[in-house]
């Protein structure tokens, strides 16, 4: 599983120019899904997520949690985020896992950070193509990975 999150002001996902997933300040999660991924993998990310401390405390350094500040989440599947480069010009998609298991392993990521407290955790179309709005915070942007 591949994450990137974007600490944000505000994001929102769009199909066909109807906004289907809209938070105020929290995170903007990408997430990938891999062969490899189980049940397992998306509770142990889920709870790092809202764990990790990037957020400003009183001094502005980056101490507080997802959970501390009662950040929102917007969680977009994208499978890109596997593509390999490394030969030629086209990317190859073969890391990333198949539909089935990647929509199934991505609402249970979503679950879980439900689960684990996250008040409002919004997400994008499975397989549609969106148009995401995100307006990074910082800017911080965070690659979490799970192999």
């Amino acid at each position: 599983m591949r994450l990137i999150l974007q600490r944000v002001s505000s994001g929102s996902v769009s199909v066909d120019d109807e906004v289907v997933g809209k938070i105020g300040a929290g995170y903007v999660i990408l997430i990938g899904i891999t062969h490899s991924d189980t049940a397992e993998t998306a509770k142990k990310m889920a709870k790092k997520v809202v764990h990790l401390r990037v957020f400003s405390d009183e001094a502005g350094k980056m101490n507080r949690s997802a959970l501390d500040v009662g950040a929102e989440m917007l969680v977009v599947s994208q499978f890109t985020l596997y593509a390999n480069s490394r030969r030629g010009r086209r990317p190859g998609y073969t890391d990333a896992a198949s539909p089935a298991m990647a929509e199934m392993l991505v609402e249970r990521f979503i679950q879980s950070l439900q689960q684990l407290g996250v008040k409002k955790v919004a997400s994008g179309v499975f397989g549609a193509d969106m148009l995401v709005d995100i307006k990074n915070d910082g800017p911080v942007t965070i690659i979490l990975e799970e192999t």
